[in-house]
């Protein structure tokens, strides 16, 4: 995944609200947009990093979220999760499995990719599995103890949701998972495992005090 080609591709800015700017892009040989959310959050990039590794904790920022099961996190770099989020009535429940990695981008960077593995296990009758989704968090640390999130997404939820539903309600995805994220670090009481072992495979420099 080129992360600078995606970063500098045709993004059209919609919204800014509660300091989280929101894009579109279209997507080649997709009727559904593609999503950029970028906020400037107070928090270290370890802890920041820590928050993701923290999977149980994901329903308390993912935006309709519903579950949330890891399926292989062999590797302290790149695991596999099984996501189900919630769809407004009638429509079932999607059910995503997407293959994650955290990966180095230079200058203190880390980017977090996230590619949808719809075959890695056998359909469920109870949910519609998402066949396409992609996407990545950058981590860009800026100034002392204060880090840029840039969340970039493309998801086809499937041929029952018409495009233009699924375009209308896009932005709801980055703002309130980015808006969520922001409120759970600002908590005390929220301190994640650091994951020491992710350093055997990528340099972490910030190692900064919150200032939370």
């Amino acid at each position: 995944m080129d992360v600078g080609l995606i970063l500098q591709a045709d993004w059209k800015f919609r919204i800014e609200h509660k300091g989280i700017k929101i894009y579109s892009s279209k997507v080649n040989g997709s009727d559904i947009h593609g999503f950029k959310g970028e906020a400037e959050i107070e928090v270290s990039l370890k802890k920041l990093i820590s928050l993701f590794h923290d999977m149980p904790s994901y329903n308390r920022w993912v935006h309709h979220l519903v579950e949330m099961h890891v399926l292989d996190n062999s590797d302290p770099v790149e695991y596999v999760v099984r996501q189900i989020i919630k769809t407004p009535w009638p429509l079932q429940p999607r059910e995503v499995i997407m293959r994650t990695g955290l990966t180095s981008a230079g200058d203190n960077s880390v980017v977090l990719t996230m590619k949808a593995e719809p075959d890695y296990l056998p359909g469920n009758p109870e949910y519609h599995r998402v066949r396409h989704a992609t996407g990545m968090w950058v981590f860009r640390p800026t100034t002392e103890g204060r880090v840029n999130i840039t969340f970039v997404m493309h998801i086809d939820p499937g041929k029952d949701v018409p495009s233009t539903l699924s375009n209308a309600g896009m932005f709801e995805v980055p703002f309130y998972s980015l808006n969520n994220l922001k409120t759970l670090l600002k908590d005390a009481a929220y301190n994640p495992r650091y994951p020491e072992e992710i350093e055997q495979h990528i340099s972490i420099l910030d190692d900064t005090a919150d200032t939370l």
